[in-house]
């Protein structure tokens, strides 16, 4: 699937109701008049740092609600609810960028790999499977997620069972990935190479959120923050010790890469001996948001508070260290 891609926004707009941050939006969510996504910038940006939110969009269609086998309980348990909520507050506070997703998971998953999709959720003729069966990796095959119902187009959830009324056109998918999935890592890639090329390396922090995890074996407190950074395979140690350092000096439980090491956005955009680091933070919902899960509670400060530490321990190493620029020369 090749469409044709939506141009952004380039025009900035700023204002107080801003906090100060130019404004500039990006793709479109198809059946509304609104961006896909919004990058923040802050006048004078204080670390090499970017803060995204992939999954926490609001911006349902009604033409997608419809189409929702329980439209009161998918967005709910699809949405990273309200963690953008903490994340104004940590961009603001470190003098961070941010990039804002308003199209939400259920239209699109922005951590997968646009290839991987299930399809057995799409309509169409013979013909127009076989094209996107070509497009798929691995010949064709799924991958796990894909297989649980968890690829680029949200298909199942546990305890809900399937999500749609009917079956996808091969058509829709093609236009949501051109208006919201292409253009918003397009957007990513351009502001974390803008930030290497001013600040020498650049750090991608990849905002989620996460039910509360079980407790372990023992009694064994379950972790309220998870760092993932694909195995090592897209941030530089010292940067990821920086964070759990952070964390820790918080008071926070935190885990490393169990049970969530991060997706496609990592994949894709981590490249730490290119200078570019990028991990994944997961903070448990019932840290932030109200007993019902379902709006801000007084927790969004102390957590911004907690995350914005680490931010900016994590900006210092990457921004002294050298070892991103050593890297990359080699």
């Amino acid at each position: 699937m090749n469409p044709e891609r939506p141009r952004p926004d380039r025009t900035p707009t700023a204002g107080a109701a801003n906090g100060g941050f130019v404004v500039e939006a990006g793709g479109s969510v198809p059946g509304l008049a609104r961006p896909a996504f919004t990058l923040h910038q802050p006048a004078a940006a204080r670390v090499p740092v970017i803060i995204a939110v992939p999954h926490a969009g609001r911006a349902y269609s009604p033409d997608l609600m419809g189409c929702m086998r329980h439209p009161a309980e998918t967005p709910l348990r699809l949405e990273d609810r309200f963690v953008d909520a903490v994340a104004r507050e940590v961009a603001s506070s470190c003098g961070a960028q941010m990039l804002v997703a308003h199209a939400p998971r259920a239209m699109i998953d922005l951590n997968r790999d646009p290839r991987d999709f299930d399809l057995a959720m799409f309509s169409g003729s013979e013909a127009e499977k076989a094209a996107m069966r070509r497009d798929m990796p691995r010949g064709g095959a799924q991958s796990a997620r894909s297989l649980r119902g968890l690829g680029l187009f949200p298909r199942r959830l546990a305890g809900i069972g399937e999500l749609w009324r009917a079956p996808m056109r091969p058509v829709d998918a093609q236009h949501r990935i051109a208006a919201i999935h292409a253009p918003y890592h397009d957007t990513l890639a351009r502001v974390l190479a803008e930030i290497r090329e001013i600040w020498g390396a650049a750090l991608l922090v990849d905002m989620h959120s996460m039910p509360d995890l079980p407790h372990g074996a023992a009694g064994i407190t379950p972790a309220t923050h998870v760092i993932g950074d694909r195995f090592g395979a897209s941030c530089g140690r010292d940067v990821v010790a920086a964070a759990m350092g952070a964390l820790d000096r918080a008071g926070a439980a935190c885990a490393y890469n169990r049970p969530y090491a991060g997706g496609y956005v990592l994949d894709r955009h981590g490249k730490p001996r290119s200078g570019i680091h990028a991990v994944q933070v997961e903070i448990a919902r019932s840290l932030y948001l109200d007993e019902a899960l379902e709006q801000p509670g007084n927790g969004v400060e102390r957590q911004a508070k907690i995350v914005a530490e680490m931010v900016k321990a994590m900006a210092a190493m990457i921004d002294t260290s050298g070892d991103a620029l050593s890297q990359a020369a080699e």
